[in-house]
């Protein structure tokens, strides 16, 4: 059990609604008041009258914009380029013009200090972006961060991209449980605190 600050980068992961995007939250309240820079973005559902409509992709920095919205009214033609992940209608510019830009001032934020980046999630919707793709690709090797993301449980056919990640050596995968849920905010906390010693080492 040495070298456990081996790992780079953190992620979560678990069933739907399970509490990991509250999770990242915690983490990065913590983060920021112990003093650690934090940027990137995490996914929020958005319900009107109770129900889920779809959800939004909001920035670290507060800017909100569109991830998916249920599709309103039957017998869409599958001649079209829509996204559907379900009955969600996934919005891949509106993900792009918010995602994107954040990943390009994390690279440009390599001065020594290492920051913590927010990729909240990984999932169907966002892999509809090929850009995306590629810039947590960079950002997974890049020197200049560590990643807390979260990626969702597998099921049906497997995600290239979360596969990777998941199976990265450099990655710490952990499974969030309603159980467990509380008590793993110091464990990732302090894992993450590990990556960024880690990190600034090796730079």
């Amino acid at each position: 059990m040495v070298k456990t600050a081996m790992y780079k980068h953190v992620f979560l992961t678990g069933p739907p609604g399970v509490g990991k995007t509250t999770l990242v939250q915690k983490a990065c309240e913590a983060l920021v008041s112990s003093g650690v820079g934090v940027e990137g973005f995490y996914t929020e559902e958005v319900r009107e009258g109770g129900r889920r409509v779809g959800f939004d992709v909001v920035t670290l920095a507060g800017e909100r914009g569109h991830l998916s919205r249920i599709r309103e009214g039957a017998g869409t033609s599958h001649g079209g380029r829509e996204c559907m992940v379900g009955q969600y209608v996934v919005d891949v510019p509106s993900f792009e013009s918010l995602a994107l830009p954040v990943f390009r001032h994390t690279g440009a934020a390599d001065e020594g200090s290492r920051k913590v980046f927010v990729i909240d999630e990984i999932g169907k919707m966002e892999l509809f972006s090929q850009p995306f793709i590629r810039a947590v690709r960079q950002t997974l090797d890049s020197s200049s961060c560590t990643i807390l993301g979260t990626i969702p449980v597998p099921k049906g056919k497997p995600l290239g991209l979360v596969e990777e990640v998941r199976s990265r050596r450099d990655v710490k995968v952990f499974t969030v449980s309603k159980e467990n849920r509380n008590a793993l905010l110091q464990d990732i906390l302090t894992t993450l605190q590990e990556c960024l010693k880690w990190g600034r080492q090796n730079q």
